[in-house]
């Protein structure tokens, strides 16, 4: 079931979108990486001098370390691989040129979906007339966008798929949130939610959930609209959590807080690469793709961000319910098949640590309970995550899957 936009004048064709040749589910992934004082575990607008000091001797910038809207953050991004392993092992080498740097100016870096106590007012704007644009226009809700996320690419080899597959993805949308649930606190208050960033993200213009659309040529339609009434510039700036990325030819999920270990980073991204291609399969066979009505999707998105891995989510049209982690569990095995085939059984069956353990929401709000309620504590417990679990994965690519 879909709820189509309405048909726009069919004398006005919108402008066409080219969707780049992207090689089937490759994957690319983003990781936010914030930056924080090791002795008051506040966030530092320092991002600039990393930066300038990651330029290559001819002074241009680093290929693949980048900045962000605010000075607290360096973004990660790898390139384009064929399995979820030789991403992450791109990114921990990027990894540890930010810390080469980061260790030598005295800082220490965290990942999470926010931080537990740094203000909004203190935080520094990245000199970009991008960010300056998008801060004039969103205000207070823009300025309070202290969030750190992964994004996950994974190529699309026919333009076609894209949409279809993007409905189909919101059923799983929960159990992304879920997974990598970890911005508990928001300005030294416990919110009471697993994720608090993905309510606070939704607040941004072009932000949050995709609209229902019929087909390619309804999101050219969607992307001129916005761009002729001076929304956007172009499709870039639509920040759905799960949306086409036409320049590169892939979907991008961009849903899943940050979470503060390269083994759970490849978790998430081998249940993302893996879902494509399930989908993108019995696309091949001829199947039509489900997708659930506009408000399940919208409740389950708000109770994966209240109640993490404890949400009973909506599964089907019919209003059926179960626990994620259970939901979670059945679709580690049916999806097991396809990981064999991506190289990435290992990372994806890790996933049951998160779902027998507990998340990092769970984590920090254990740290702080075991300290009288010092986020203090929760800063260094995820600068001490980080630092310590950042090459995991490469003594899991050596393990069985489990």
């Amino acid at each position: 079931m879909s709820v189509e936009p309405p048909e726009a004048d069919p004398g006005a064709r919108a402008p066409s979108i080219p969707f780049a040749v992207s090689p089937r589910s490759t994957v690319g992934i983003e990781w936010e990486i914030a930056i924080v004082d090791p002795t008051t575990g506040e966030l530092a607008s320092v991002a600039d001098r990393v930066l300038d000091a990651l330029r290559s001797p001819d002074g241009s910038h680093h290929p693949h370390i980048t900045e962000e809207l605010l000075l607290n953050t360096v973004e990660l991004v790898s390139g384009v691989h064929t399995t979820v392993a030789d991403a992450i092992a791109d990114l921990e080498g990027q990894l540890d040129e930010v810390r080469a740097v980061t260790d030598e100016l005295g800082y220490e870096l965290i990942c999470s979906g926010s931080h537990p106590f740094s203000q909004w007012y203190d935080q520094k704007l990245t000199d970009k007339e991008r960010y300056h644009k998008l801060i004039e226009r969103t205000q207070w809700w823009g300025r309070n966008m202290m969030i750190w996320g992964i994004h996950v690419h994974v190529g699309i080899e026919d333009r076609d798929k894209v949409v279809p597959i993007l409905g189909a993805l919101l059923g799983y949308l929960p159990h992304l949130q879920a997974l990598s649930a970890s911005s508990p606190y928001w300005a030294g208050v416990e919110t009471g939610y697993a994720s608090n960033r993905a309510l606070m993200f939704q607040q941004l213009p072009t932000a949050g959930l995709p609209y229902a659309l019929a087909d390619w040529h309804s999101f050219e339609r969607f992307v001129d609209d916005l761009a002729r009434t001076g929304v956007i510039d172009d499709h870039s700036e639509v920040r759905w959590d799960i949306r086409p990325s036409p320049k590169w030819g892939t979907i991008e999920i961009r849903a899943c807080d940050g979470v503060s270990t390269a083994r759970e980073v490849a978790g998430i991204a081998a249940f993302i690469q893996c879902l494509v291609e399930w989908l993108s399969s019995r696309l091949d066979d001829g199947e039509t793709l489900p997708a659930m009505q506009p408000w399940f999707v919208r409740e389950n998105k708000w109770r994966a961000a209240r109640y993490g891995l404890d949400a009973e989510i909506i599964l089907d049209l019919a209003g059926d319910e179960r626990l994620v982690v259970d939901h979670t569990r059945d679709l580690l095995t049916v999806l097991a098949p396809y990981a064999d085939r991506l190289g990435c059984s290992a990372e994806l069956q890790s996933l049951r640590d998160i779902l027998d353990h507990g998340g990092s929401y769970q984590r920090q709000l254990r740290v702080a309970a075991e300290n009288d309620g010092d986020l203090r504590a929760v800063v260094t417990h995820l600068a001490r995550e980080l630092r310590d679990g950042s090459h995991s994965t490469r003594e899991t690519a050596d393990q069985p899957a489990g």
